[in-house]
């Protein structure tokens, strides 16, 4: 276990989990907002861009890596604007991972809130609106606290997915060691290289992380079916 355990490299562990976890923030934004609009408002092609948001789940990565290539590249609308403007890009800059990890995230993180939003009983938000609350404050105190396990276990499986996001990483930021490298494109590195000892223990690494991820995750959505 000593000699395997000394191929360790923690680098691409420690940078896939500020990419996730940036990225579930970002996704957990949007998601809300979004779920919001899906579920609760009778905006006209609520359901067209709900299945537009969805993409990311049957898409191939490298489509949405292309289509953030096309978008955000050096001569992109956005891209070129950045470079021109700021002298900044999120090619092969671990920037880059973020924007491909939250794309992959936010379905996941979407569905958990708009199904979230959509079990809340509008009658007690209608008991609360006749205490004189807010829109805001109904919100807060009522429909949130109500809906919070399901998105929680929504945002748990974004951030697993951000953590095993590949195909678009690797076409947006690239795999360079100690920058934009996360754990996923390290073991591929590894395996490439004929280094099997370390792909073997970064594997089992991310392994064990996503299955406590997904333990936690199903005990909240277990609990808001119980309730």
């Amino acid at each position: 276990m000593m000699p395997l355990l000394q191929d360790f490299d923690a680098a691409p562990l420690l940078l896939t989990l500020r990419v996730a976890g940036v990225a579930t923030v970002l996704a957990l934004l949007m998601g809300l907002a979004l779920g919001w609009v899906v579920a609760r408002t009778g905006l006209p092609g609520r359901g067209l861009l709900e299945a537009v948001c969805m993409l990311p789940l049957v898409l191939p990565p490298t489509v949405i890596g292309y289509g953030i290539l096309v978008l955000m590249g050096r001569h992109g609308p956005v891209g070129g604007w950045l470079r021109e403007h700021l002298d900044y890009t999120v090619m092969f800059h671990w920037h880059g991972a973020v924007i491909a990890s939250t794309l992959a995230a936010l379905p996941l993180a979407l569905k958990g809130a708009s199904t979230a939003f959509a079990g809340v009983d509008r009658s007690l938000e209608a008991a609360a609106r006749t205490l004189r609350q807010s829109r805001w404050g109904v919100f807060v105190r009522v429909t949130l606290p109500l809906a919070w396990p399901g998105i929680l276990a929504g945002t748990l499986l974004a951030f697993a997915r951000a953590m095993g996001e590949f195909g678009a990483t690797l076409m947006v930021a690239g795999s360079i060691p100690g920058q934009t490298q996360t754990a996923s494109m390290a073991i591929y590195d590894a395996v490439q290289a004929g280094q099997d000892d370390a792909a073997l223990l970064l594997a089992l690494t991310v392994s064990a992380v996503s299955v406590v991820i997904l333990v936690v995750s199903n005990r909240f959505l277990s609990a808001r079916t119980a309730a």
